[in-house]
């Protein structure tokens, strides 16, 4: 731990140094207004949750983790200082968490500044909170996972594009096999049980339960699972 909590700092302190990280804020709220509001139709709708928000998050992921975490490994291995991060006393498994951990809180802090969005719903109307807070408990497990998966493309390559585009097409791929349209059409050419079990391995299927308020344990472990076995593999990809 003691090793980790400098790199964190680092890390996470890194971010704010550079104009991206106020790009990437700024794009993800005023993305996900824009979709609530416009799209979403949140004032036209009579309903007190937010779910014209948190039913964006699969899809805004998709391509704002990308961003975040194409840079995480990819750039030290571009300039050469991933050989000098491990000249100091730190494991790979610690290096990985530090990076993976600093993003994650980063990303934590872009989903909380919504925080407007709950004055303004507990201002109009009288909200479920405890779906409120799932529903964000949701959007950061789900964060996680997303940016396991895109931390483990970035230790893949050296080019930033390229770890962007591998995170894209994995994510993309777990969020399709949940979709509705989706599972419909492939349901055509595949058996039932064979659909049901895809879409268990996708990020839409297990987030939608926290939109209603539900927490389950097989969804938090779904969750928990793939960003440690993402981060694992990451860490092996490293020293291989």
């Amino acid at each position: 731990m003691k090793q980790i909590c400098p790199l964190f700092r680092r890390e996470f302190l890194g971010y704010f140094r550079a104009p991206v990280a106020y790009v990437f804020l700024i794009v993800f709220l005023v993305g996900s207004i824009f979709l609530t509001f416009m799209v979403s139709r949140f004032f036209e709708s009579n309903n007190a949750s937010l779910d014209g928000y948190f039913n964006w998050h699969p899809w805004l992921f998709l391509f704002l983790i990308p961003a975040v975490g194409m840079r995480l490994w990819a750039e030290e291995k571009r300039t050469g200082t991933v050989e000098l991060l491990f000249t100091l006393p730190i494991t790979t498994l610690e290096a990985v968490l530090g990076k993976f951990l600093a993003a994650w809180a980063f990303l934590i802090l872009a989903i909380l500044m919504s925080f407007p969005l709950i004055l303004t719903l507990g201002y109009l109307g009288h909200p479920d909170w405890g779906v409120v807070f799932t529903s964000y408990l949701g959007s950061i497990l789900m964060a996680g996972s997303y940016l396991g998966v895109c931390s483990l493309t970035s230790a893949l390559t050296k080019n930033q594009v390229v770890s962007f585009v591998l995170s894209l097409f994995v994510c993309l791929v777990l969020v399709f096999l949940g979709w509705n349209i989706f599972s419909g059409f492939v349901s055509a050419y595949l058996p039932v049980w064979l659909v049901d079990m895809l879409a268990n391995f996708s990020f839409k299927t297990h987030f939608d339960p926290f939109l209603k308020g539900i927490v389950e344990l097989k969804d938090v472990m779904f969750f928990l699972s793939l960003t440690v076995f993402s981060l694992c593999l990451n860490a092996v990809a490293l020293e291989r």
